[in-house]
C-alpha cells in the first residue's frame, strides 16, 4: 500500500515538473543568429519572424504558436526576387504589417558607407510566408533628403498611413499613400527624435504613444553597447518626453532593457505581443556572451510600472521564466 502511495506521489511530481517545464522558456528562444526581429500575429494562429538576412536566406522568416519554439520556413526572396536598387547592399531590418489582407514588408537596403545611398523599399504578399513581390524602393537617402535612411516602422494612426525611420541621424516620419506603397504626395519627413537613436517602434497604450528605440552600437560582438530606451507622447508626431518631461529631439530618453553579464547590446526590438493573460511581450535581439556568433532573439515580459515599461531587473532574462499564455 504504501508502496503504490509513493509511485502516485512521484507520478504527480513528474507530471507537474513536466507541465512547469512545458510553461517556462528560458533565452535565447532561437539559437540562430536572427538580428533585427519583426513579429506579426497572422490569421492562421501563428506568429511569424522576419530578420535582417544572412548569407544564407534573404530576409529569413520563422514561424511560431507561442513566441517561444519556432522554426525557420524560408526567406522573403529568392535570389531572383531578391531587390537590387542598392548595389552590394544588404537586407537589413524588416518591418511587418498586415494591411486591408496584404502583407506588406517594408525592408533597408544598405551597405556599411552606403549611408547616402541606402534606403528603404516594400513588398508585399497574400500570406504571411510570401511569396513576396517587390515593389523597389520607396525613398533612398539622397532622394528623401534623410542620411543613413535605413530601420523602417510602419504605423497605422486613425485612419492615415506613417513610415518612422532612421539611424543616428535623427528619426524621421512621413504619411505614406492609402495602400502603403508610396510616400504621400506632397508629404515631407519629420523629424521626431535626435541623433542618438535607431530602429524605431511605436506602441500605443493608455493614451500614449511610447517610441521605443536603441542607442550604441549593434554589431560589435561582446564590444556591442546597444540598449534600448524609450520616450512617450500623447501625439504620434510627438513631441516624445523622457519622465522629466526632457525631449527625445534632444536625445533624452528612459532605459528599458540594458546588457547583462551573459546577454549584451540588447535592442532593435520587435512589435509588442500580448498574450491571452493580458501580459505584454517584447522580442528583440542580443550576443549571448557563452555563444558569440551572431546576435540571436530573446524574449521578456513587459512589466509597465507607473505607465512606464520595463523588464524584469532591467535586463534579459537568464533564468528560465514563465511563458506567454496563447
Amino acid at each position: 500500500m504504501t508502496f503504490r502511495i509513493l509511485l502516485t506521489i512521484s507520478a504527480v511530481w513528474i507530471s507537474v515538473l513536466c507541465a512547469q517545464a512545458q510553461n517556462s522558456y528560458v533565452n535565447p528562444v532561437m539559437n540562430v543568429e536572427m538580428p533585427d526581429p519583426s513579429v506579426i500575429e497572422a490569421p492562421d494562429g501563428y506568429f511569424y519572424l522576419y530578420a535582417t538576412e544572412n548569407s544564407n536566406r534573404s530576409i529569413p522568416i520563422a514561424r511560431s504558436s507561442d513566441l517561444v519554439n519556432w522554426e525557420i520556413i524560408g526567406a522573403a526572396f529568392s535570389r531572383q526576387t531578391r531587390p537590387s536598387f542598392e548595389p552590394r547592399g544588404g537586407l537589413w531590418a524588416p518591418d511587418i504589417n498586415l494591411l486591408k489582407k496584404r502583407y506588406l514588408l517594408y525592408y533597408s537596403m544598405s551597405r556599411w558607407g552606403g549611408n547616402e545611398t541606402c534606403g528603404i523599399g516594400v513588398a508585399t504578399a497574400e500570406k504571411p510566408q510570401g511569396p513576396f513581390q517587390d515593389h523597389g524602393p520607396l525613398f533612398r537617402s539622397n532622394t528623401i533628403g534623410v542620411f543613413n535612411s535605413i530601420d523602417p516602422e510602419f504605423v497605422r494612426d486613425k485612419g492615415r498611413n506613417y513610415l518612422f525611420w532612421g539611424s543616428f541621424w535623427g528619426i524621421y516620419a512621413v504619411e505614406l499613400s492609402k495602400d502603403g506603397l508610396s510616400v504621400k504626395k506632397g508629404c515631407k519627413p519629420k523629424q521626431i527624435a535626435g541623433r542618438a537613436f535607431e530602429a524605431s517602434y511605436i506602441h500605443k497604450r493608455n493614451g500614449y504613444y511610447y517610441l521605443f528605440a536603441s542607442i550604441g552600437s549593434c554589431c560589435e560582438g561582446i564590444k556591442s553597447t546597444y540598449t534600448t530606451v524609450v520616450g512617450r507622447s500623447r501625439n504620434l508626431l510627438g513631441p516624445y518626453t523622457d519622465k522629466n518631461g526632457k525631449k527625445m529631439l534632444d536625445n533624452a530618453y528612459e532605459v528599458v532593457i540594458k546588457r547583462s553579464d551573459r546577454f549584451i547590446g540588447p535592442g532593435h526590438n520587435s512589435d509588442i505581443i500580448t498574450d491571452k493573460a493580458g501580459d505584454d511581450w517584447i522580442l528583440y535581439h542580443a550576443v549571448d556572451a557563452r555563444d558569440p556568433r551572431g546576435r540571436k532573439p530573446l524574449l521578456d515580459k513587459i512589466i509597465w510600472i507607473d505607465d512606464w515599461p520595463t523588464v524584469l531587473n532591467g535586463r534579459p532574462s537568464e533564468a528560465p521564466q514563465p511563458a506567454p499564455l496563447f
